[in-house]
């Protein structure tokens, strides 16, 4: 029985193309991109080429990308590069409820051991972060507001333009994870009031293990760790040639792609909307009804478990998740869906469906058939006395 992969948005498999120009570098790139001579200077020009790929994917300048290991980093780096950066006393962070843990646990890190003021903004049912809240919690201590694109685990889209503008006319560093929407959605940096923003290339169909930060030009930000000195003193340790080659490509492919991708990706999105709430009818659709990821479905069944779930259709050969990757051997509900309002018995009821590229009709026909049998089984069993 082929597999049925829908959980695209913990990780996108490697686009063959990828694969092969990375494997290129493996084999036939020996040098250190710092050394000056010809196996040196070959490597920087693979990452010199990759630089200008992944900026001109954005909008940007290639002196605006820095390289790192993931989104997760990148978040890192935005975070804790613009507080060490700036002046005593300007030490606030604004973050929404529903950041990825890389951002959350960075502030909550910041906050304990730093002394940073870490402002929390809620969101409505949707997972929508309001503007007008963004706005009342800065103040004239803010370094930073840091607000993701896309939410990874409900899909809503965040007006992060409104945020941006507002965050620039308050004179604050404007910081988004946009690991979810680069490659998916339009994003130019010349458009967006952006400072910072959060890439990572397994997200869009490359390698896992290298991502960058777009650091607009004039914003102060220090690095997090000493060494070589390499991306101009922001990122200090040899590059990763080869994931960089990599993530270059990957965007140049997801540039020339995105369109089509995401009318592919958004008929099957809609397809699997309409057909659980049909075949299941007391699911709970989780996000903004509309205003969400291309490739992003989620529900809550009432009186199942996310884990349960996500067991049961393994075995039926369906790949998915209740949440994010990085957080799903945690038994708790997910954070997110606790902060659009959800009760706790229903949020652990959760799953979240994400297609892409290479998905097809017939991959969401045998979701739409498995899916309402899996959960009439699970809550059957659920709703079994206990013997005595």
């Amino acid at each position: 029985m082929r597999r049925v992969y829908l959980d695209h948005a913990a990780t996108t498999p490697v686009d063959p193309e990828v694969a092969d120009a990375m494997a290129r570098v493996l084999r036939d790139v020996p040098g250190n991109p710092s050394s000056i001579y010809a196996e040196g200077r070959a490597a920087r020009a693979l990452v010199d080429r990759a630089r200008a790929d992944v900026a001109s994917a954005i909008g940007a300048d290639p002196n605006e990308i820095v390289f790192t290991s993931g989104g997760t980093e990148a978040d890192n780096l935005a975070l804790r590069g613009v507080l060490k950066a700036l002046a005593p006393g300007r030490d606030g962070i604004v973050i929404s409820a529903i950041e990825h843990h890389a951002v959350l646990d960075t502030a909550a890190d910041l906050e304990r051991h730093d002394g940073a003021r870490v402002t929390r903004v809620k969101v409505d049912r949707d997972g929508h972060v309001s503007p007008t809240e963004i706005a009342s919690a800065i103040d004239d201590r803010t370094a930073i507001v840091s607000v993701m694109h896309a939410n990874n685990e409900i899909g809503t889209i965040e007006p992060i333009e409104a945020i941006g503008r507002i965050s620039r006319e308050r004179g604050v560093a404007f910081h988004t994870d946009a690991v979810q929407t680069v490659g998916v959605l339009p994003f130019d940096v010349r458009e967006l009031p952006v400072d910072l923003v959060s890439i990572n290339a397994h997200k869009f169909y490359g390698p896992k293990g290298v991502g960058a930060l777009y650091v607009r030009k004039g914003t102060r930000i220090a690095t997090m760790q000493t060494g070589g000195g390499q991306e101009k003193g922001r990122r200090t340790g040899t590059e990763n040639v080869a994931g960089i080659v990599a993530l270059g490509t990957a965007m140049r492919i997801a540039a020339r792609r995105r369109e089509a991708d995401a009318r592919h990706m958004s008929a099957l999105r809609d397809r699997i909307l309409t057909g659980v709430r049909a075949g299941i009818p007391d699911a709970l659709l989780t996000g903004h009804p509309t205003r969400r990821l291309p490739n992003s479905a989620s529900f809550c069944f009432p009186g199942t478990q996310g884990e349960s779930l996500i067991v049961a259709l393994d075995l039926e050969g369906i790949s998915v998740s209740s949440g994010s990757a990085c957080t799903s051997g945690d038994t708790e509900p997910s954070h997110v869906l606790l902060a659009i309002g959800l009760e706790r018995r229903v949020a652990q009821g959760s799953l979240r469906i994400t297609v892409g590229r290479d998905t097809s009709d017939a991959d969401v026909d045998r979701l739409l058939d498995v899916l309402p049998r899996v959960v009439e089984r699970l809550r059957s069993v659920s709703a079994e006395p206990i013997a005595s």
